[in-house]
């Protein structure tokens, strides 16, 4: 059995014997094969010995291979049966719960048998909920006149060079949703969030405890899901077909529908728009090791810091085998993000599953996973995850293959923002190619910290070991991981929209940062996205390159900067971290950290302000944990419309085919974060709001006119 290209083969140095029986164990059925095993399925479940015969020469298979379908065929439905009894046994009990809810408001109109009137309790139940009516309009009162104090007697912050206000009448501060929709009354007050922008905000829904119900239940599912993914792996055309747009292996939905049929699928439903796309490429980690990050949400999280805004283990339904991996099952929370204040996070409670197909061979494949109707999880895009996932396998040196395939459907409660529409709806945004590409380059990274020789260009004699090297790597890592999380639309955020900018306006949200790698205090992050006319490489050029950072930097007054460290992080000449310092200025304790990174799907130049005293502990090699970091950057992705004519773009080693010039445009996420105060309990003021919003603006401003852009 072969899993594409490079794919499963057995490998040279096993006898034939062996290989011989692993393809004889693997073989893949035929579309006739499978069609005439499930019409004799229907008519005899149970198939005697000499009916396995007579298939076994009909069909050209093994009375074993035959046998085993069978078995497996009858297990399958009967998790489906125990699926449909499960839905019964649900409804009834919602069924009960209504009639329940009905005996109770009856209970409180019955009439008392002595005097006609009420019961006596109903008096002091109206009495405490006019009471708690009258708290509630009190608290409303307060927190209004709080507000109004509050915009006017704000500590204001002297970190920034002065810029020019903005009138009042002109600032709609209103708490804004997604796309050009701003809801609330107009205000001038900000929520302050609790907690750092990088804690971990709770589940928008709580499940219950498990019963063993329910996790047998979910062990069919995932088994079920893992037999669909290896098909949706292994099979080629007509199931998987290229995009006439730009090539990728995009899903025959005709073809699926009819290879895994669903009694109630959610393809009926208009309102459902498909997402499906497969990749494969190569990525320099061994196998092993991969499947270890999968299976941790957090060293996951660590592996894929531009896609996904949270992840966590719910509950391990089974922890696997000899201590191993294969066959571990966990029940997870996930959000994916693209990193704009207007894109929502998609989020997910989903079944991983993984499994070991054979040596140096691994499968993981992911589920959504429904919980009863009476839950109040609705997220802004109702997101329900398909078979997905991936198949790993073993290479020489310490490589690995990779087959990744990414199924969902996607309900839009509300419309995508104009200008992400071209790049969510093509699938760009959260498709097999994105993850891919995201995971080659991160293994390039990790790769490149192990590394102990010359992947360091030092220029000023400012890292001296390899131990420094590291923990520069992973200071960098960390600022990354803190800017992405500071523009992510996750639960945890609540954006308030500028208007007046652009058609996206300047979205602000607020926390107080108690992380102790943060200035502790009051945060204002801040950021908008804007289209420019130009490829993704040249807009990432731009930005990358040290002698044009006069152009757009405000806070540098002019000045310009140098390169005194290089540490390359990947192939790219693009992947490296740098440590800047600025000329002509006062202060000359500060150094500039900023790490930049591309691939097709998009890049990043990610930069903070660090004072001197924290690269000297970076660079010495001690643990760079607590070093304070507030970062500000851009992240640019392809506008999602595609350009005949492909212009020079980044690649990776293994995926020389891909590169980021193919697209007409590109959508730039200019976001920064100020330290409002040093004190936690200090109150957001309007001079903040000022300085942030007209920081962003003359930045975009300078930005386009250093790129020859339109400036409307």
């Amino acid at each position: 059995m072969e899993y594409g290209s490079g794919g499963g083969g057995s490998p040279e140095d096993h006898d034939g014997s062996d290989s011989q029986r692993r393809k004889k164990r693997y073989h893949r059925h035929t579309a006739h094969q499978i069609q005439r095993l499930e019409s004799l399925f229907k008519e005899c479940p149970h198939p005697d010995e000499k009916q396995r015969l007579q298939l076994s020469r009909e069909l050209g298979l093994a009375p074993r291979q035959i046998k085993f379908w069978f078995q497996n065929r009858r297990t399958q439905m009967k998790a489906q049966h125990e699926r449909a009894d499960n839905c019964g046994l649900r409804s009834e009990n919602d069924k009960i719960r209504c009639e329940n809810i009905a005996m109770r408001e009856a209970l409180k109109n019955v009439i008392c048998p002595s005097c006609g009137g009420p019961p006596l309790n109903e008096d002091s139940y109206f009495d405490e909920q006019k009471l708690r009516l009258e708290n509630a309009h009190l608290k409303e009162e307060l927190d209004r006149v709080s507000s109004i104090a509050a915009k006017y007697m704000g500590r204001p912050i002297s970190q920034l060079p002065p810029v020019q206000p903005i009138h009042v009448s002109s600032l709609d501060l209103s708490m804004g949703s997604f796309g050009n929709q701003v809801l609330g009354r107009p205000s001038l007050d900000l929520d302050l969030l609790p907690g750092s922008s990088s804690s971990i905000p709770n589940l928008p829904y709580q499940p219950p405890c498990l019963s063993d119900m329910d996790k047998s239940l979910m062990t069919d599912i995932s088994a079920n899901a893992m037999e669909e993914l290896l098909r949706l792996l292994q099979t080629n055309d007509p199931l998987w077909m290229k995009s006439n747009t730009d090539g990728r292996e995009v899903l025959n939905l005709e073809t699926y529908e009819r290879m895994f049929p669903r009694a109630n699928s959610h393809l009926k439903n208009p309102n459902i728009r498909i997402e499906a796309s497969r990749d494969s490429g190569v990525a320099i980690m061994n196998g092993l090791n991969l499947v270890d990050m999968f299976m941790d949400p957090n060293k996951w999280m660590e592996l894929f810091p531009t896609i996904i805004s949270m992840a966590r283990t719910i509950e391990v339904i089974s922890s696997g085998m000899l201590g191993g991996h294969s066959g571990s099952l966990q029940l997870m929370y996930g959000e994916l993000q693209v990193l704009s204040p207007v894109v929502p996070t998609r989020e997910f409670y989903f079944l991983r599953y993984c499994q070991q197909i054979e040596q140096g061979l691994w499968a993981i494949v992911d589920v959504s996973y429904d919980f009863p109707q009476d839950n109040h999880f609705s997220p802004q895009f109702r997101c329900h995850r398909l078979p997905s996932g991936c198949l790993i396998q073993d290479m020489p040196n310490g490589y690995s293959k990779v087959i990744w395939v990414e199924h969902v459907e996607i309900e839009d409660k509300t419309p995508i923002h104009r200008l992400y529409r071209n790049l969510v709806y093509s699938g760009l945004a959260f498709g097999a190619e994105r993850w891919l590409t995201t995971l080659q380059r991160m293994c390039e990274r990790f790769a490149c910290l192990m590394v102990t020789g010359n992947s360091t260009r030092d220029l000023g004699g400012v890292i001296p070991s390899p131990d420094g090297k590291k923990s520069m790597m992973k200071l960098a890592q960390r600022m990354v991981s803190n800017f992405c999380a500071s523009v992510s639309t996750s639960n945890g955020h609540r954006w308030t929209t500028l208007s007046g900018m652009n058609e996206v306006g300047v979205r602000v949200t607020v926390h107080k940062s108690n992380d102790p790698g943060q200035p502790n205090g009051v945060v204002l992050s801040a950021a908008t996205t804007i289209w420019l006319p130009l490829p993704p490489q040249t807009v990432f050029n731009f930005f990358k390159d040290e002698r044009k950072r006069p152009q757009w930097d405000v806070l540098s007054n002019g000045n310009a900067v140098q390169e005194v460290a290089h540490i390359a992080n990947g192939s790219h000449p693009g992947n490296c971290i740098s440590v800047l310092r600025a000329f002509n200025t006062s202060q000359n304790n500060m150094l500039i950290l900023q790490e930049s990174c591309i691939d097709s799907a998009g890049s990043l130049v990610v930069y903070c302000p660090v004072e001197l005293q924290y690269i000297n502990i970076a660079m010495s090699g001690e643990d760079p944990s607590y070093i304070p970091l507030l970062p500000s950057g851009f992240s640019i992705s392809p506008d999602g419309q595609p350009e005949q004519g492909v212009g020079d773009g980044a690649s990776t080693s293994s995926n020389p085919h891909r590169n980021t010039g193919r697209s007409a445009g590109s959508l730039v996420t200019v976001a920064f974060q100020i330290l409002v105060s040093s004190l936690p309990s200090a109150k957001l003021n309007l001079e903040s709001v000022n300085t942030v919003n007209n920081l962003i603006g003359t930045t975009v401003q300078q930005i386009k006119a250093a790129l020859n852009c339109p400036s409307s």
